[in-house]
């Protein structure tokens, strides 16, 4: 239900308004015309719904991986129907993940430029800072030196900071009567200089391509543009990724099923084997240390051909365990391999209770150290998807946002928090509470809003919330 809301963009009203007063295409109606075909991932679609800017529904802006030619592409292409296409903070932290996602895997960057700039009332947390606005112009800056290409179309308005996006592409092309590119709109040059000068001669399509050469192509339509940049792509010299040459195996056990499987009560720890029956191609997965530290299960599968190894939660991560991951995951650094985590933290032992159980506690943090290190020093691809919890410690043994995995996904039951608030002691209904009790309720209510994925989510926390059943395709 969140997912279609998300896909109304500003709303009914927004898109008539955009589509026919405005004469231009929808976000998701563009990148119809430029894909090769409908497989396209959409990233962190629920980013900034909910989020303190009064009543925007989302970021302004949609990022996703698809084709072009049979070459992998970023997108980041603005929509307009939500308050103009106005950048939020939300919306430049979404751009910037983004182009992260491009450098680390080398994709070509495809910039639809629709935008009003910058919502100024909310300039400190768009512009002083490293990671703020003009980080995005950094990045294009980088990517060009490291031989990565860009490209972009101007779709419509593109004003302020935005006007340096297309200008910094490699080629940009511009959409004749709906494209306008200027620092300062008509509005702005009426307030300083007293002069009326339309959209068109201040920054439009001819002016750009016959005039400035801020652009490179000029097109009568939108579907001319984006012929146009699917011709450009396949001027790059940027190897298309070959296709398979045949269809992986389906598992013995349907996707479909994970639905029912994923865990709603943490109390327990779902068999995790169960879930990689239905992941891996045809239910083979070849277990490394099968006997030994067995709350952690690691081996190798292949996921819609694809060679992995997987690192999957099976109970308590115990002094055993972490051993035996930390080896597990130097192997696959070791042949290049890349890792797969499934996260789900156990509940937590007791604390310790005596000398004995103090030591097993502390070579169990030793040994959940060494497998922390192994995990970030592992110089091959990482993804996680957490399946479950995820709790404290194990968030960063288990490669977690702040491990950097290429990739984080959460399925819509899955709760992100430094600790898992039901271990909290019990507390009296309200009314009987003393003013501690009362503030613990308060404190475990905070936490549990705070830990559920459509939180984190939304905060860009992650790279989107995925169906269980959708996990081998994402």
């Amino acid at each position: 239900e969140l997912l279609e809301k998300v896909k109304k963009g500003g709303g009914e009203n927004a898109i008539l308004r955009h589509t026919q007063r405005n004469k231009k295409l929808f976000v998701r109606e563009r990148l119809r015309l430029l894909l090769d075909h409908e497989d396209f991932l959409e990233l962190s679609p629920l980013a900034g719904l909910a989020m303190p800017y009064g009543d925007v529904p989302a970021a302004g802006c949609l990022t996703g991986i698809g084709r072009i030619c049979g070459v992998w592409c970023v997108f980041i292409a603005s929509d307009a129907t939500v308050k103009g296409g106005t950048i939020y903070p939300i919306g430049v932290k979404k751009q910037l993940r983004a182009q992260e996602i491009a450098m680390e895997n080398r994709l070509l960057s495809v910039h639809l430029v629709d935008s009003g700039g910058a919502f100024l009332p909310l300039q400190s947390e768009l512009f002083p800072d490293k990671l703020h606005g003009g980080r995005i112009f950094y990045n294009e800056a980088i990517m060009s030196a490291m031989g990565i290409p860009q490209v972009a179309v101007v779709c419509g308005s593109c004003v302020a900071g935005g006007a340096y996006v297309p200008t910094m592409a490699e080629e940009c092309v511009i959409i004749d009567k709906i494209g306008t590119l200027f620092l300062a709109g008509p509005p702005l040059v009426k307030a300083a200089t007293g002069e009326d000068v339309s959209p068109e001669d201040l920054g439009g399509a001819r002016l750009h391509s016959q005039v400035s050469g801020c652009s490179d192509h000029f097109a009568a339509s939108e579907e001319e543009a984006y012929e146009c940049i699917r011709n450009v792509v396949s001027t790059l010299n940027w190897e298309p990724v070959p296709e398979q040459d045949r269809e992986p195996d389906s598992p013995l056990y349907s996707p479909e099923e994970l639905l029912g499987l994923a865990p709603l009560d943490y109390s327990c720890t779902l068999p995790v084997k169960l879930i990689l029956s239905r992941l891996v191609d045809g239910s083979r997965f070849q277990e490394f240390k099968a006997a030994y530290g067995t709350t952690l299960v690691t081996g190798f599968g292949h996921v819609q051909g694809h060679l992995l190894g997987i690192v999957a939660s099976n109970g308590e991560l115990a002094h055993d365990a972490a051993l035996k991951g930390s080896h597990f995951v130097q192997l696959c650094g070791q042949r290049g391999i890349p890792i797969l985590f499934l996260q789900n933290t156990a509940p937590q032992p007791a604390g310790p209770a005596s000398i004995s159980q103090a030591e097993a506690h502390s070579n169990r943090l030793k040994a959940q150290a060494s497998m922390m290190a192994a995990v970030a020093c592992a110089a091959v691809p990482k993804i996680t998807i957490v399946i479950g919890g995820c709790f404290g410690s194990d968030s960063y043994v288990m490669c977690g946002r702040s491990f950097s995995p290429n990739f984080l996904f959460l399925w819509p039951n899955a709760r992100v928090s430094l600790v898992d608030s039901r271990h909290f002691p019990t507390v009296p209904p309200a009314g009987d509470c003393t003013g501690e009790e009362l503030e613990l309720k308060q404190l475990k209510a905070k936490l549990e809003e705070e830990s559920s994925a459509f939180y984190s989510s939304s905060r860009l926390w992650d790279d989107g919330i995925i169906l269980p059943q959708d996990t081998r395709k994402v």
